[in-house]
């Protein structure tokens, strides 16, 4: 009689729905410490979390003179996963030790908890894109290429159809709606044909 598969910790965990324990902050999904932490417990209740401490001064933050990050790992059966975090404010950036405050380390352990969790497999997707470089410069919007406008040529024929469905408008909007298009100084020489159509 064959024997059945026995499934590993990650296809357990990642096979869970975590749908509505998922909760929102700013534009980002998160998974809380202290849910992730309950259903990893239901699954595998011998589960251990393991904060490291600083082998010389005993902390349990890690630091390089100007900021600092918390080590945990998560022990399920014989694997250990272990999450590196930095100690961030609300914003994700790295807080200088100076500024750092007893609160901020310890959200960065529940933190790094619930990512030490998602790599055994629960709730990993939330972090999918987490190491996708960052732009330095967000890409620079090319301006449309405007055009002259000249009464009586191709382009007229439409503005003037523009125009009398827009009779109703004041001829400011109509001239801002129209210098999306085309030039400022080709519809100053316009002016006079565009209030004819509006009278």
């Amino acid at each position: 009689m064959a024997q059945a598969k026995i499934k590993s910790v990650y296809e357990t965990l990642s096979s869970l729905s975590i749908k509505d324990k998922v909760e929102r902050k700013g534009n980002l999904d998160y998974l809380s410490w202290a849910n992730a932490w309950h259903m990893l417990k239901q699954k595998y209740p011998t589960a251990q979390r393991k904060v490291y401490e600083h082998e010389h001064t005993g902390f349990n933050y890690f630091t390089d003179g100007k900021t600092a990050w918390v080590k945990v790992g998560i022990v399920v059966g014989d694997i250990e996963h272990i999450d590196m975090l930095p100690i961030m404010d609300f914003r994700n950036n790295s807080i200088s030790v100076d500024k750092m405050t007893s609160m901020d380390v310890n959200k960065a352990i529940q933190r790094s908890t619930a990512k030490a969790i998602a790599m055994h497999g629960l709730g990993l997707s939330l972090w999918t894109g987490e190491d996708v470089p960052e732009l330095t410069a967000p890409p620079k919007e090319v301006a449309p290429k405007l055009i002259a406008l000249k009464v009586g040529d191709a382009n007229w024929k439409k503005v003037e159809g523009y125009i009398l469905d827009n009779k109703t408008k004041p001829l400011a909007d109509i001239v801002q709606k129209l210098g999306s298009k085309y030039t400022q100084g080709s519809l100053k020489v316009a002016e006079k044909a565009i209030k004819k159509l509006l009278a």
